[in-house]
């Protein structure tokens, strides 16, 4: 485990890929309270659950084909995955901005896109790109930040580095994330434009 904590590479993108789903955890659970407060919205829940369906498969596919289109390299996996998380952070932060539920809709639903184009499909081929399979897909979150933690470490190391990155993303990232928001939230009286500015810095 010594040789995985003193690998800088390993290190920044699982670091990153902590900061990563601490933010996504906070949106699952506050992103459709936003939307009741902001919004008005009376099925907020099934509107953030909708786009987030049609834009995780969408964009999953695409970062998947994308990275096998740029040559699956380390380099190009980080390029990737900073390119398309700054670019979706841009668009779901302007899309908290707007007074218009319409405009909100449009902008997050790129955002989303973007973001989830960070991840793909799992084993297509083991699954005959059958759609009636669909809902068994097992997705790999993250393949570019999952490349690098396979080949930044050698061979032996690999099923502990993609063990380390998961319990880390999870203790560190999603688990903590909603009730940390929800206390910190008040103590520093954000606005709503403040809220979405920090959460896409750590996006």
């Amino acid at each position: 485990m010594k040789m995985l904590l003193l690998d800088k590479v390993y290190v920044v993108n699982v670091l990153g890929y902590v900061s990563y789903n601490f933010v996504i955890g906070a949106y699952s659970y506050w992103g459709p309270k936003a939307g009741y407060n902001i919004y008005h919205m009376n099925n907020a829940d099934m509107m953030f659950g909708g786009i987030t369906i049609v834009c995780g498969i969408l964009g999953t596919l695409a970062g998947g084909y994308i990275l096998d289109c740029m040559d699956a390299t380390i380099s190009n996996a980080f390029k990737l995955l900073s390119g398309a998380t700054f670019l979706g952070a841009i668009f779901c932060f302007i899309s908290f901005c707007l007074k218009g539920l319409y405009g909100f809709i449009a902008l997050f639903s790129v955002g989303e896109l973007l973001v989830f184009a960070t991840q793909v499909i799992y084993n297509l081929v083991s699954l005959g790109y059958n759609l009636e399979h669909l809902t068994y897909w097992y997705h790999d979150p993250n393949a570019p930040v999952n490349y690098v933690c396979l080949h930044c470490v050698r061979p032996s190391l690999r099923p502990l580095s993609m063990a380390m990155s998961t319990v880390a993303i999870h203790i560190f990232g999603d688990v903590p994330s909603s009730p940390l928001v929800g206390i910190l939230q008040p103590m520093f009286f954000f606005s709503q434009q403040q809220q979405f500015l920090v959460s896409e810095v750590l996006l």
